[in-house]
């Protein structure tokens, strides 16, 4: 009867154990859509911001074809990690982009470009808050992987480390606002 009882308890243990993981694994599962989603309408949003700026600075073909390269793409297709790649490649392109519109007042004061800037920076800031909902997600299921006494059952049940979004080492450094001011 000991025995019987043990087993009963020890079965429910597991359950209650492995629907824990599964529960957050598909947490940081939809954390990650939620970024793909925003990732998906900031990269919607390129061909409107290439066509207005277009309009003004016919000489800056460099911005323009990483982004028309950008948008090439077949968002669909693309693996998790590529899209994280591409995520890092819009930004510095955007950049960019900006850079070029400080040089064009009359591309400023457009109501297009204007739009267009409030649609991206309202998308950028969804998509911070997206990726630190994904990495809370991903810490809480980390930790439940690795610390006792759901790590035996992780690891028999194939539930693995995930990465948290982490920026370029290029962001991690701040700008020097002395020379920006110069420029």
């Amino acid at each position: 009867m000991v025995i019987v009882i043990i087993l009963v308890l020890l079965i429910i243990f597991v359950g209650v154990v492995y629907n824990s993981l599964v529960r957050k694994k598909n947490q940081t599962e939809n954390a990650f859509a939620t970024i793909d989603v925003m990732l998906k309408k900031r990269y919607d949003l390129i061909p409107n911001l290439v066509a207005t700026v277009r309009q003004y600075a016919k000489y800056e073909e460099g911005v323009f074809t990483k982004l028309t390269e950008i948008r090439s793409k077949s968002y669909v297709t693309l693996s998790n990690s590529e899209k994280a790649n591409l995520d890092d490649i819009f930004t510095h392109a955007h950049t960019g982009l900006l850079a070029i519109a400080e040089s064009y007042p009359e591309l400023k004061a457009s109501d297009n470009f204007m739009q267009l800037q409030r649609s991206i920076n309202e998308t950028e800031e969804q998509l911070a808050a997206a990726r630190r909902t994904y990495n809370a997600c991903v810490t809480d299921y980390n930790n439940a992987v690795q610390t006792f006494p759901s790590n035996l059952l992780a690891g028999i049940f194939g539930f693995n480390r995930k990465g948290v979004w982490a920026i370029q080492e290029s962001e991690r450094i701040t700008p020097d606002v002395k020379e920006l001011l110069n420029s």
